[in-house]
């Protein structure tokens, strides 16, 4: 009988300590937490990353409207200097012609 006891008592404190046992890998739990930290690191950085991408695509759209308006004045600035060498041009024609007026009426 005292085999059956002990054999039982035995058994129910094998049940025990499979009841207590814990299924958990304590290196695994440490392998999630530093991955969910890590995961948490990349997450401030890409949105640190995309307040920055923001920025920049604010300060390029600035400078692209500030180049074209440039560019424009440029564009204009060449038109008027044109226009301006043109004139230039046909006074001149108009003095040549009118000394040619004079020189005949002196003649």
């Amino acid at each position: 009988m005292k085999t059956s006891n002990e054999k039982e008592k035995k058994l129910v404190l094998a049940l025990s300590k499979l009841k207590n046992l814990n299924y958990e890998n304590p290196a695994l739990a440490n392998d999630l937490q530093n991955l969910d930290d890590q995961k948490n690191q990349l997450e401030i950085e890409k949105k640190q990353i995309e307040t920055k991408y923001g920025n920049l695509m604010q300060d390029y759209e600035q400078l692209k409207q500030k180049l074209d308006k440039i560019n424009k004045n440029k564009e204009n600035q060449k038109e008027k200097e044109i226009e301006f060498s043109e004139k230039i041009d046909e006074l001149n024609q108009e003095t040549d012609t009118l000394l040619e007026e004079i020189d005949k009426w002196q003649m």
